[in-house]
C-alpha cells in the first residue's frame, strides 16, 4: 500500500465515513452513497458546492435551510425569486451579492444540460465555478472520477512530505488520483474513496489545521 493509501486508511480509522451530500435530505448520510437521487439534489450539491466557496459549511448549512425554510431549494424556485430575496437567503455564506450572481449563472448553465453530465471544461466555463469548485460537483453531483484539492489537501500533503510547496492543483489532483489508482480498479470504490478522502482530510484539518502553529495530527 503507497503512502497516500496509507494516510486515506488511517484517517477512515479515525473519523468514519463522513457522507457529505446532500445536506437538506436529513444531513450527513454515512456510508450511503446511493445520493444523489434525483435531480434537485443534484442541483442541492452544486448549490452548496458555490456556496461554500470562502466560507464554512456551518455557514452554508445556514443557507441551505434559510431556502428550505422558503421552499426555495431547487433551481426553478430560486430563478423566481427576486434578487434581493436570494441575496438575503444567502446571507449567511458570505459574499453574497457575487454569490447570487453565480447561482444564477449556474442554473442557466444547469438548465441546458437537461439532465446530462457536464464535462469538467464545461464548468469552468461558467462563472464563478474554478477548479475545486468543478471538481467538487463532478464528483459529489454527477459520481464522476475527479478527485477535489483544497487548501487543507495541500497543507497536508507538504506535511507528509509527497509535494513540493509550489505544486499546482492540477499537479496536485494528477498526483493524487495516481495513487489512489494504483491501488483500487474499481469504479465505484474509487469513486467513494475519493468522496470520503476530501471530506476526511477536512475533518482532520479542522482539527489540526485550524490554528497558527499547524498540527499535523499523529499519523504522520
Amino acid at each position: 500500500m503507497n503512502r497516500v493509501m496509507k494516510i486515506y486508511k488511517v484517517l477512515h480509522e479515525k473519523y468514519g465515513a463522513q457522507g457529505w451530500w446532500p445536506f437538506t435530505d436529513g444531513g450527513y448520510h454515512s456510508d450511503d452513497y446511493i445520493f444523489p437521487k434525483n435531480e434537485n439534489q443534484i442541483f442541492e450539491i452544486c448549490l452548496g458546492v458555490i456556496l461554500t466557496q470562502n466560507t464554512t459549511f456551518t455557514s452554508v448549512v445556514k443557507s441551505l435551510n434559510s431556502l428550505s425554510t422558503m421552499n426555495c431549494l431547487d433551481y426553478k424556485a430560486i430563478k423566481k425569486m427576486p434578487l434581493d430575496m436570494l441575496k438575503s437567503a444567502i446571507k449567511p455564506s458570505g459574499y453574497f451579492n457575487q454569490k447570487a450572481n453565480y447561482i444564477l449563472a449556474f442554473i442557466k448553465f444547469f438548465e441546458r444540460l437537461e439532465g446530462g453530465v457536464p464535462t469538467r471544461e464545461e464548468l469552468l466555463a461558467v462563472k464563478g465555478i474554478g477548479p475545486e469548485s468543478a471538481d467538487s460537483i463532478l464528483l459529489y453531483a454527477y459520481k464522476q472520477p475527479e478527485f477535489v484539492v483544497d487548501a487543507y489537501t495541500k497543507r497536508l500533503l507538504l506535511h507528509a512530505g509527497l509535494i513540493d510547496e509550489k505544486a499546482s492543483y492540477l499537479v496536485i489532483k494528477k498526483f493524487m488520483e495516481s495513487e489512489i489508482e494504483k491501488e483500487l480498479k474499481d469504479r465505484d470504490e474509487l469513486l467513494i474513496c475519493y468522496q470520503e478522502f476530501h471530506a476526511l482530510i477536512v475533518a482532520h484539518a479542522k482539527l489540526f489545521y485550524s490554528k497558527k502553529p499547524y498540527g499535523i495530527g499523529c499519523f504522520l
